[in-house]
């Protein structure tokens, strides 16, 4: 410890006697410390918060509240448990030194008092204080750089993900301003079902925020899909649907596989979810596992809403009334009734 670090440290001496505490602060001086004096323990509660001592000399025995009242009431509370505090008493049985010690108390000096006693333990506990003290704040900066670099691991496999994402779009002849609708107009239609009574308790603010962020998720096992495939104008075959079919168990397998950490986990469950079940129909008739009803989760039955509405007004040009007219016919075949019923009602808001 430094000469300005000495300065600045401050030393609690803790006695309902006077002259016990005119020679601890005098010794106190002498190794080049501030003292600072209590004659109570109920001074010394005052003192603590003021002064921020770095240590803290108690005697055990004194009127009112005793020293390890004191040092148990310091050690409860969280801003000075850290403190060490050193007993000072004639009592020297060793029943009376383990209870101080059980209570949290770093050392124990019997009075009368040796100069070079009292300096060698003080000096031993600010150094294990000061060194305690650095290995947390190394500990501190080493989590902050270590949650730092993690938070940019993720960040970066999300980049990757939108990135396939949009290759998988352009394969399928889609450009970016049809993600971003995608993105914008699952958001509008979960804030719409949001306030209605039918689903408040089932669409958070952080469902809507990761909604947003998962739903240009939804086709991104189209990756896998031949090219040839994607981009073929006639009907296909049984045989090229079913290739086609799989890019939902290729996506989800795809994010399944994807190892992130706790603040991305909702964002990758629902991302897989929408991609694994963003083709099932409400009547059962979908794929690939044929669900039906509430069976299919809620962000995949919003994402089927808002991909079946950009499909008529991207590819093929037709304008918001006559999408939503195409789409009643298939209300309770492919879509959900009460979802249907509030994306109609917010179709003003649809970009």
């Amino acid at each position: 410890m430094d000469q300005a670090d000495k300065s600045a440290a401050r030393i609690l001496v803790v006695d309902d006697l006077e002259v016990n505490r005119s020679i601890l602060e005098e010794i106190i001086r002498d190794m080049g410390y501030e003292p600072v004096s209590a004659g109570s323990g109920e001074e010394a509660l005052k003192l603590v918060g003021e002064v921020r001592p770095r240590l803290i000399l108690s005697d055990i025995s004194m009127p009112g509240m005793d020293g390890y009242e004191l040092c148990r009431i310091l050690k409860s509370d969280k801003k000075t448990k850290k403190i060490p505090i050193i007993f000072i008493s004639a009592y020297d049985n060793p029943k009376d030194i383990m209870e101080g010690l059980t209570l949290g108390g770093a050392d124990y000096i019997t009075k009368p008092f040796f100069p070079e006693v009292v300096q060698a333990r003080v000096g031993v506990h600010l150094r294990l204080y000061e060194a305690n003290r650095e290995l947390e704040d190394m500990n501190r900066r080493l989590h902050a750089s270590l949650s730092e670099q993690l938070r940019q691991m993720e960040q970066e496999k999300k980049e990757v993900l939108y990135a396939l994402a949009g290759i998988a779009a352009q394969n399928s002849c889609y450009g970016g301003e049809h993600i971003e609708r995608l993105k914008g107009n699952c958001r509008t239609l979960a804030q719409g079902m949001q306030l209605s009574p039918l689903y408040e308790d089932k669409i958070s603010d952080a469902f809507i925020d990761t909604i947003e962020l998962a739903a240009p998720l939804c086709d991104i096992g189209n990756i896998g899909i031949p090219l040839e495939l994607l981009r073929k104008r006639e009907a296909f075959d049984a045989g090229e649907m079913a290739i086609v079919q799989t890019h939902t168990t290729i996506g989800a397998k795809l994010l399944g596989d994807l190892h992130v950490g706790s603040d991305y986990n909702d964002f990758v469950r629902m991302a897989q979810e929408i991609a694994y079940y963003h083709h099932e129909n409400w009547d059962g008739s979908g794929y690939p596992k044929g669900l039906k009803g509430e069976e299919i989760p809620l962000a995949a039955q919003i994402v089927s809403i808002v991909q079946a509405f950009l499909a008529l007004t991207d590819k093929k040009n037709y304008s918001r009334e006559e999408a939503f007219k195409i789409m009643e016919g298939e209300v309770k075949v492919k879509f959900n009734p009460d979802i249907f019923k509030i994306c109609r009602k917010i179709a003003r808001q649809l970009r």
